[in-house]
């Protein structure tokens, strides 16, 4: 028998999350919950795990965040922060900044961030944080908490970079894929154009210079 180190093989991606429909108000509190759960775990996240844990969602929705808020409780304050940096600090295919992974570190990144920051915006909205604006969490709060479509459209808009990020937890087998599903739950079924994108950015990462390329996933300023 071979004494080989390297493995042949890693897992594949996770099955299609089945779609939830829900009412616009339960489908925008699981977007506020599964911010909560996706953001760095400060000082206050046991009243994070409170909040969701306290709230109602339907099965499949509640399912994942109940998996996820048993092994947060298990792993403590500290697991928790440790394994946050690990998975998302360390790793770049666990970018938790969505326009990563549709244009890379490239000179394109700089106008999607523009395009972001606009939206917010136009949305009636200002950024209190530091993070950059495409940061997920912030992404999943705006929606929570915005019903302009410009707004709602964003995350099916980057379902091929959601499920990138699913899939790299799946594959680690992180408890923070269960929030990822959560999230898939509850946007429309995944289009095939969207799921061969995704499937090729699995296996050829994003990409490492965009220049010329103009198309945004969502209308910036100049093309509204």
């Amino acid at each position: 028998m071979s004494n080989r180190t390297r493995p042949r093989f890693s897992k594949a991606v996770p099955p299609d999350a089945t779609y939830v429909e829900l009412p616009m108000e339960a489908r925008r509190q699981v977007l506020m919950a599964a911010s909560l759960l996706l953001d760095y775990p400060g000082a206050d996240f046991s009243r994070r795990l409170d909040a969701v844990e306290e709230s109602s969602f339907p099965a499949p929705v509640a399912a994942c965040f109940s998996r996820f808020c048993d092994w947060a409780r298990e792993a403590g304050q500290r697991g928790v922060e440790v394994s946050f940096v690990a998975t998302f600090d360390e790793r770049r295919k666990c970018a938790l900044e969505l326009s990563y992974y549709a244009v890379g570190d490239t000179r394109q990144r700089g106008q999607t961030l523009l395009a972001f920051r606009e939206l917010y915006r136009r949305a009636g909205f200002e950024q209190l944080g530091g993070e950059l604006p495409d940061y997920l969490p912030v992404v999943l709060e705006l929606c929570a908490k915005c019903e302009d479509p410009a707004v709602t459209d964003v995350l099916p808009a980057h379902r091929d970079a959601l499920e990138v990020l699913r899939t790299a937890l799946f594959q680690l087998d992180s408890p923070w894929e269960s929030i990822l599903t959560a999230i898939c739950h509850v946007l429309p079924p995944i289009e095939q154009e969207a799921k061969q994108r995704y499937h090729n950015l699995i296996r050829q990462g994003p990409p490492s210079e965009l220049v010329g390329i103009t198309d945004l996933p969502f209308p910036t300023k100049a093309r509204s």
